[in-house]
C-alpha cells in the first residue's frame, strides 16, 4: 500500500516537474498555452496533495515514532513505542540502526522498524561545508521515508536531535494532514554549546531554529516543569510535562537472577570472578554470590564487596574523572584503616568519550577498588541495576532542564543514588531522603564513606538501607499509568 502509494507521488510530481518545464517553454509562444500550463499544474498538484493526504480506516490507528539516534539507546521513544501499541496503534518506528531495541519492541507484532542511516556530509573542505551538506542528505533522506510510509494519525519526534528532524516533520505533518507532537528531552542548541562554545553560530542558528520551528508542532511534551515553564516564556510552546518513570522491568532483583547475571558477567569480566577460581569451576561462585551445591540455593557472599553501578553515554556533559578521583579518595580510606568493604565499580554504556576514560581508569592502581566497562544487553541492564548496592549519576544537563532517565531506572528498582547536583534536579532525588547530592568529588567520596561504613550490615540499619526503604514506601507512578494520563488524551483529542 505504501510503496503504491509512493509510485503514484513520483509519478505525480515528475509530471508536475514536466508541466512546469513545458510551460516555461511554451509561454513564450503563445499566452493560450500559458494558461493551460498553469491549470495542468494546478491539476497535478491537487493530485499530489490528494495522494498524499488520502487516508484509509487505519489511518488513525497509525502512529510514526521518530528519532534521528540510535533506537537501542533511546529509551524513552521505545516506550512510548510500546505504549502505543498496547492501545492498539499500529507504530513506525523510524530512527538509526545500531545498538538492539528491547525485545519488547522487536518481538511487537505492531511496531514495525524503519532503519535510517546516519548520512555524513563532504569530508572534504572546511568543517562547516561538511555541517551544511549533512544537513541537506539527512533532510532529503528523512523526506523520502515518511512521505513513503502510509499515512499517519501523528507523528511523535524526539527532540534533540531535531535539525533537521522538526522542519521536514513539520513539512510532511503539513502535506499529509499528521498531527505533529515533539517530545523535548532537551534543548539540541545547548548540547552543541557544550563542543562549540554557547556563542557559536551555529549555536546561535540551532537555537533560533529550535525556537522558530518548535512552535508548528501541534502537542508538544518535556520532561520536566522546569522545562514546561521555560518553553513556555522564552519560547511560546506550551508543553505538557511528561516525566520519565520506570517500566515494570525496572525492579529488585531476586538474589537468584543476580546470581545468573553475575556469572555471565564473570565469563568476560574478572571483576565479577572469586580471586584464583576460573569461571564455569566446579563451584558455581562469584565474588558476590554462591549457589549451594547440596539444595542449589543461592545466597550472597557473606565480606562480599559492595557493587556500584553508573550508566553513562560517555559525553561532554558527564565529568567521570569526578568519579574516579572520588574512587581514589575511597581507596585511601579503606588503607587508612575505615570499615568499609572493597567496591566493585561497574559503568555501562557506550558513547564517544569512552576510550578516553578507559585509558584514564587503565593507568589507576586500586587495591581495594575495582572497575569495569560492559556494554549490556537492554535485559540485563535492569537486572543489574536490580542487583546494585548503590548508584551514582555524573550527568549535568546542559540545559539546566532535564533529568537523567538512568536514576529514574535506579529508583524504580529501589536503588538509592549520588547524583551531582545542577538546577532541576529537585524534582528527581530529594536530598537525604532517596539518596545524596553532591558537587564535587571530595563530597562524593565522603558519601561513598557514609553510606557504605560497616557494609553489608549498613544494608538495612544505615543510612543506605533507609533510603532503600523510602523508595519501597514511596512506590511510584510507573511508565504505562504515567503514558496514559499525559499523552494517550493528546491522540484521542482533537
Amino acid at each position: 500500500m505504501a510503496d503504491a502509494c509512493a509510485s503514484t507521488t513520483l509519478a505525480t510530481v515528475s509530471l508536475i516537474c514536466f508541466a512546469l518545464l513545458a510551460g516555461f517553454y511554451l509561454t513564450s509562444l503563445n499566452a493560450l498555452w500559458t494558461l493551460v500550463s498553469v491549470t495542468v499544474t494546478l491539476v497535478l498538484g491537487s493530485q499530489l496533495l490528494w495522494q498524499l493526504r488520502r487516508r484509509d480506516a487505519l489511518t488513525e490507528r497509525r502512529v510514526c515514532v521518530l528519532v534521528l539516534g540510535d533506537i537501542g539507546r533511546s529509551p524513552r521513544m521505545q516506550y512510548h513505542a510500546l505504549s502505543l501499541s498496547k492501545h492498539g496503534y499500529s507504530v513506525t518506528f523510524v530512527g538509526f540502526p545500531g545498538t538492539k531495541p528491547h525485545q519488547d519492541v522487536i518481538g511487537d507484532e505492531r511496531i514495525t522498524i524503519i532503519p535510517i542511516a546516519e548520512v555524513k556530509g563532504l569530508q572534504v573542505g572546511p568543517r562547516m561545508v561538511s555541517y551544511v551538506t549533512k544537513v541537506i542528505l539527512q533532510s532529503l533522506q528523512l523526506l523520502l521515508v515518511l512521505l513513503k510510509t502510509d499515512v499517519q494519525s501523528h507523528i511523535l519526534m524526539q527532540n534533540p536531535p531535531g535539525l533537521p528532524g522538526i522542519v521536514v516533520t513539520w513539512l510532511v505533518c503539513g502535506l499529509r494532514g499528521t498531527r505533529f507532537i515533539i517530545d523535548w528531552h532537551n534543548y539540541g542548541y545547548t548540547i552543541m554549546g557544550l563542543s562549540h562554545g554557547p556563542d557559536h553560530p551555529i549555536v546561535r542558528l540551532a537555537q533560533w531554529y529550535e525556537r522558530l520551528f518548535g512552535r508548528f508542532s501541534s502537542h508538544n511534551l518535556c520532561v520536566t516543569n522546569a522545562m514546561k515553564e521555560d518553553l513556555q516564556n522564552n519560547w511560546n510552546i506550551k508543553a505538557t510535562t511528561l516525566y520519565d518513570k520506570p517500566p515494570a522491568i525496572f525492579k529488585e532483583t531476586p538474589v537468584d537472577l543476580q546470581h545468573q547475571l553475575f556469572m555471565r558477567l564473570a565469563k568476560t569480566n574478572p571483576q565479577f570472578q572469586v580471586c584464583g577460581e576460573p569461571p564455569g569451576g566446579e563451584t558455581e561462585r562469584t565474588v558476590f554470590t554462591g549457589r549451594d551445591p547440596s539444595d542449589l540455593s543461592v545466597t550472597l557472599t557473606s565480606g562480599r564487596p559492595a557493587l556500584l553501578i553508573s550508566s553513562t553515554s560517555w559525553t561532554e556533559d558527564e565529568d567521570f574523572s569526578i568519579l574516579l578521583k572520588a574512587l581514589e579518595d575511597y581507596e585511601g580510606f579503606v588503607k587508612a584503616g575505615a570499615s568499609l568493604p572493597s567496591l566493585v565499580c561497574v559503568i555501562t554504556g557506550k558513547g564517544p568519550q569512552k576510550d578516553h576514560y578507559r585509558k584514564l581508569i587503565d593507568t589507576l592502581s586500586f587495591e581495594h577498588v575495582k572497575i569495569c566497562t560492559p556494554w549490556l544487553e537492554a535485559e540485563d541492564y535492569p537486572v543489574l541495576l536490580g542487583s546494585a548496592d548503590l548508584g551514582v549519576c555524573l550527568h549535568k544537563s546542559s540545559s539546566g532542564l532535564d533529568l537523567p532517565m538512568k536514576v529514574v531506572d535506579m529508583f524504580g528498582c529501589c536503588l538509592p543514588v549520588c547524583a551531582i547536583h545542577f538546577l532541576c534536579l529537585h524534582e528527581l532525588v530529594k536530598h537525604e531522603e532517596n539518596g545524596l547530592i553532591f558537587k564535587d568529588s571530595q563530597e562524593l567520596a565522603e558519601q561513598l564513606k557514609s553510606l557504605l561504613w560497616d557494609f553489608p550490615g549498613c544494608e538495612e540499619e544505615g543510612r543506605l538501607g533507609q533510603f532503600r526503604r523510602n523508595l519501597r514506601a514511596s512506590g511510584g507512578q510507573r511508565w504505562d499509568q504515567n503514558w496514559d494520563q499525559n499523552v494517550l488524551p493528546l491522540l484521542t483529542g482533537p
